[in-house]
């Protein structure tokens, strides 16, 4: 099969479908792969890297488009991108389909084979390939809190961890899955007080048993939620 890997055009997307690594294994099970020039540049990895990983690098993403039976992507294709498809072509990325009513044509007006990452699921009902991207906004949601709590950029001037002789700020995460873990997980190494709600008593039970002590997990209800909103310097949701 013909692998296309083409860069992507969204506004401030710099990750790539694919690194090296999974070039070399692609082509190593006898797949042929294509990457636009500069495709991973946003990642930091240059055309070199992916042409000693076995790609062939090719100029432009209509190039990849026509020459390619599958589509690696990250974020779904925009206008732009519509009339590069071609029909029966598949396409893996994250599509999400549901708000976006044109792509949902353009899709099926070109009969393409849409696979969204964000709809792969195992057997045990885990969802591999939004989890990564979960634990990625959860970690990422309580450093841009910290930075936002600057006093300059119109923050309460409060450190997550404190110093000595000041306590520490005050974390609400409202839910205790994927993103909440991870934000509870950093916020709390971070020195933090935190606070967890959650409305499963069996998921709160065992969150209570792997995260640190610095977190307090509560059943999430409108007087849990109150008392969670006026103590909380940063809430994350």
């Amino acid at each position: 099969m013909v692998v296309g890997v083409p860069k992507e055009i969204k506004d401030n997307e710099n990750r790539v479908a694919a690194i090296p690594a999974g070039v070399q294994a692609l082509v190593s099970h006898g797949h042929k792969v294509l990457v636009q020039k500069g495709a991973g540049a946003g990642s930091g990895i240059g055309d070199q890297a992916y042409e000693a990983a076995g790609a062939k690098i090719v100029g432009t993403a209509r190039q990849v488009f026509k020459d390619a039976e599958l589509i690696l992507k990250v974020k779904e294709p925009l206008p732009p991108e519509y009339d590069l498809l071609r029909p029966d072509q598949i396409l893996f990325t994250y599509l999400h389909l549901a708000p976006d009513l044109e792509l949902t044509k353009a899709l099926l007006k070109r009969k393409i084979i849409g696979i969204a990452y964000e709809t792969v699921e195992t057997g045990d009902g885990r969802l591999p390939l939004l989890e990564p991207m979960s634990e990625v906004a959860g970690k990422m949601a309580v450093h841009i809190a910290a930075y936002y709590l600057a006093k300059p950029l119109g923050g309460r001037g409060v450190l997550l961890g404190g110093v000595p002789g000041v306590p520490p700020a005050t974390v609400g995460v409202l839910g205790g899955g994927i993103v909440g873990i991870n934000a509870a997980k950093v916020a709390a190494g971070m020195g933090a007080w935190v606070y967890l709600l959650e409305v499963n008593p069996l998921r709160m039970r065992y969150l209570d048993e792997i995260l640190p002590e610095n977190v307090t997990t509560l059943m999430s209800n409108r007087m849990s939620l109150e008392e969670c909103l006026r103590r909380a310097d940063v809430l994350i949701g």
